[in-house]
């Protein structure tokens, strides 16, 4: 007697001949054989469907839902005998019931988009569809040729209908916040642009020593830290300090240096390249005595800042040189119980800086506060080299406390793993 495993596979290959008669019998037997296995009743259903008998098709689909109530493409194929019946509601609740026990059946949603989009009056319900249904793609086929004109035609729908939305909530929303600051606004107008498809909801991830429930802040307004104003202020003298170093400086060293026998992933273009280079005031929480001597009004400055002060390992601060043409790949941070401070000194223009899915440019002396636990990125696209200063500080909804249970529990950490581990810039 034959396997049903081998008789399922015999059905396939009849099937693919053609010869449909002869695959509809081994599924038979092989039902017979294994009745919890719910393909082969559902795939004898797929044949009857192609040669007509949607009766029997049907009737096949029903039982095995019966047993297998989650069985998604049972559900899927009950839609398309319903579609061709003209039964639309039916057809609509056999494909929500597909995806509900399939959250990743991306073609059910696509049955589900076309049908409402036929319907009309319907097109809001659709173009949500479309949006699920491309979602929820696999990355290959939404990029293939094959599915290019089926995408395509889904965003343009979607797109329409986001419009149609933004003006709809806009007309709700117009006269509530008139007279208030931009800045009030600003988190419910980054709200606004993620449902409405303009942006993307992003989230930080750090790499070693996550901090829950802190906000994911791409960029921090400056005009709310009390200590950032100074730092503008030492602008004009941390530049010409930065003039003053001898071009050839030894103290700039490649800012990427991966350990012997580490792999450098990402960064395997700028592993000890001097074109993305660092002077550093503080490096792993030990003052550069000799730069900060060099570079006084800069060291001051910096002081006046909330750094962390983590023995072996913060703080950090120092001139970082990006030379032209060069990218700094996207990537993450260590922690979120820090933020990442520059202080733009040298910007050409085609120079910019994306966190999340926010681009800005820098501005000389104006300082970017930011999160870079979350997905950032660097270019130089100037034919000139960009400089700016890097630092960190405490991020400030981090209380006292917290600051000391974090110091503390990364010096426990380097000392636990030692102070060569590869425990990220912590």
């Amino acid at each position: 007697m034959s396997h049903p495993e081998q008789l399922i596979a015999e059905a396939d290959q009849l099937a693919a001949s053609g010869s449909a008669l002869q695959a509809i019998s081994k599924l038979r037997q092989a039902a017979t054989l294994q009745p919890g296995n719910p393909y082969p009743r559902t795939r004898m259903a797929d044949l009857l469907i192609q040669q007509g008998q949607l009766d029997e098709a049907k009737a096949l689909l029903q039982s095995v839902i019966a047993s297998v109530r989650q069985y998604s493409p049972a559900h899927m194929l009950l839609a398309q005998i319903a579609i061709g019946n003209g039964e639309h509601e039916a057809a609509l609740a056999s494909l929500d019931e597909a995806i509900r026990h399939d959250n990743s059946a991306w073609g059910a949603r696509m049955e589900k988009a076309r049908l409402l989009e036929s319907l009309g009056g319907r097109q809001r319900e659709a173009a949500l569809s479309w949006s699920e249904a491309v979602r929820s793609m696999p990355e290959g086929l939404r990029e293939s040729p094959q599915f290019a004109g089926v995408v395509a035609h889904a965003r343009t729908l979607v797109t329409r209908n986001f419009d149609t939305l933004r003006e709809f909530l806009q007309q709700r929303l117009d006269g509530l916040a008139s007279g208030e600051r931009g800045a009030d606004l600003e988190r419910f107008q980054h709200a606004l642009d993620i449902i409405t498809g303009r942006r993307e909801f992003v989230t930080a991830n750090p790499l070693f020593l996550p901090i829950p429930r802190l906000p994911a802040i791409p960029f921090f307004r400056r005009e709310d830290f009390d200590w950032a104003p100074r730092i503008e202020a030492a602008y004009p003298d941390i530049l010409d300090e930065l003039r003053a170093l001898p071009e050839a400086d030894a103290g700039f060293t490649p800012y990427v240096q991966t350990r012997q026998g580490n792999s450098s992933g990402q960064f395997a273009a700028l592993d000890r390249n001097p074109a993305w280079s660092a002077y550093f005031l503080w490096k792993h929480g030990e003052r550069i005595e000799a730069h900060c001597q060099a570079c006084p009004a800069t060291a001051a400055a910096i002081e006046a800042a909330p750094l962390p002060r983590i023995r072996a390992r913060a703080p950090a601060a120092f001139f970082s040189r990006l030379d032209p043409g060069i990218h700094i790949p996207p990537h993450n941070g260590a922690t979120n119980a820090r933020l990442t401070v520059h202080l733009p000194l040298v910007v050409p223009d085609g120079c910019a800086f994306r966190v999340g899915d926010e681009t800005r440019q820098w501005v000389p002396g104006e300082l970017m506060i930011f999160d870079d636990t979350i997905l950032h990125e660097a270019w130089n696209g100037s034919r000139e080299r960009r400089v700016v200063m890097i630092f960190d500080v405490w991020h400030p909804h981090l209380s006292p406390l917290e600051r000391e249970l974090v110091t503390r529990t990364v010096e426990g950490l380097v000392e636990y793993y030692g102070e060569a581990s590869e425990l990220g810039e912590l």
